[in-house]
């Protein structure tokens, strides 16, 4: 008699019951929410917070730059000093507790001044502040420089280009580097929830196993149920287990995010116009409904949406039948440590490979090969489709990852059957390739 289906509906409904997953599958949203609210409210603190700056400026190069009103962008405020002493000078700001003293001293040439410039603080001051000034500085003194070489600056300035490449396949599709980081966001993402889950669930799996081992329940139900089946309906249970916890922290994490924005009045248009302002200092020229709709319009989101099913589940089976195998080698999770390097190792590989290679070059060897490993391919091949990959590689790579899993279920079924009535005995590599040839 097949009691695959038993053992699914037993090992999803014993998860799905246990009072630390219920717990976690509602903790786990609002811990996460609560934690991106908490970083976003301490960087509008550490954002709005005024600032004063003193400017002791001997040369005359740069006090025209700056005003005494306060800079909307940082909350700074700028103040020129009368022409006294650099001591007076830190005595005042140390007195008045000012954010720092800006001072330029007069030298022989501007070369030397701009190598001179220093900024006094009772703390150290933030970086982005300290470029912000030196970028303010650096295109003054391009400017003095020009002016001494008798160049006309305004002529230089009109001169100047900015050139923006436009881009665009054979077959008419245009992108942008904007869409093109998009694009590797959206491939990380999925590559390390795919990376995380398998670790997670895998080591579900893991921990079931050593505990019926542990109990002995499993002498009393390897008894009428044959080992290949049980490592299956474990395999299987605990996914669709995972699927639900997913889903529902998809529901539960959008409804957070409603609620914390009306109750804390988060702005994430806001946000998004500072992303917006960003963007734009760096050269480029779409407003943000037009960056939304041009990466949305670039991505193949049914593709990745249903891609990532199919490889997770894929990846996932793969793992587990590995994890369960070595649950059952052992008495107890702390004698797992020796066994897991070999899991981890590709996986760790796929994440590293992808991130640095994709974005490179995402349709190049080797990106192309790792994607097709099966142990690296669920990671790898999710960061490549945002890119655009042909239909016939993902099948390629599903192919050959369920065929794989197959093998794999294969391979740990040997172990599972023979370690899981073994007690007392830490087996060595050595030992479990024996258990192979039974």
């Amino acid at each position: 008699m097949n009691h695959l289906p038993l053992i699914i509906k037993r090992e999803y409904l014993t998860k799905v019951r246990n009072k630390s997953f219920i717990l976690m599958t509602f903790l786990s949203p609002l811990i996460m929410i609560g934690l991106f609210m908490l970083i976003f409210y301490l960087t509008q603190i550490n954002n709005n917070k005024e600032r004063t700056v003193s400017i002791l400026d001997e040369t005359g190069y740069v006090s025209g730059i700056f005003t005494e009103d306060v800079d909307e962008d940082s909350n700074t405020k700028y103040i020129i000093l009368p022409k006294i002493s650099l001591e007076e000078a830190k005595k005042k700001i140390q007195e008045t507790e000012e954010y720092g003293l800006l001072y330029i001293e007069k030298l022989a040439s501007v070369d030397e001044v701009s190598t001179h410039i220093k900024f006094y603080s009772e703390d150290s001051p933030s970086q982005k502040f300290i470029s912000g000034l030196e970028r303010q500085l650096s295109k003054k003194f391009t400017d003095v420089q020009l002016i001494e070489a008798d160049v006309d600056i305004e002529l230089v300035k009109n001169s100047k280009m900015n050139i923006s490449v436009v881009q665009e396949s054979f077959t008419g599709e245009r992108t942008s580097k904007f869409v093109n980081y998009s694009k590797l966001g959206f491939g990380l993402a999925a590559g390390y929830l795919l990376f995380m889950f398998i670790i997670i669930y895998g080591n579900m799996i893991m921990r079931s196993v050593i505990e019926e081992k542990t109990n002995r329940i499993i002498e009393v139900i390897i008894s009428s149920v044959k080992p290949i089946q049980l490592l299956m309906g474990k395999i299987i249970g605990t996914s669709l287990a995972g699927i639900t916890q997913f889903v529902m922290w998809l529901l539960l994490g959008g409804i957070m995010m409603i609620v914390f924005s009306l109750v804390f009045g988060v702005d994430f248009a806001g946000m998004q116009a500072e992303q917006q302002q960003e963007f734009l200092a760096q050269g480029g020229d779409m407003d943000a409904q037009m960056m939304i709709s041009e990466v949305l319009n670039s991505l193949p989101l049914t593709n990745l949406i249903v891609a990532f099913f199919v490889f997770f589940i894929g990846g996932y089976l793969l793992y587990s039948s590995l994890y369960a195998a070595i649950g059952a080698a052992v008495d107890n999770e702390t004698d797992t440590q020796q066994f897991m390097m070999p899991i981890m190792v590709p996986l760790i590989l796929a994440v590293y490979v992808g991130g640095f290679t994709v974005l490179e070059d995402p349709h190049g060897t080797v990106a192309t090969v790792f994607s097709y490993i099966p142990f690296t391919s669920p990671v790898v091949m999710l960061m490549r489709i945002p890119f655009g990959v042909p239909i016939w590689q993902q099948i390629i790579s599903l192919v050959i990852l369920y065929i794989s899993f197959t093998g794999t279920v294969w391979f740990a079924s040997k172990i599972y059957r023979v370690g899981i009535l073994m007690y007392g005995k830490k087996p060595s590599y050595k030992e479990i390739f024996k258990w192979l040839k039974y």
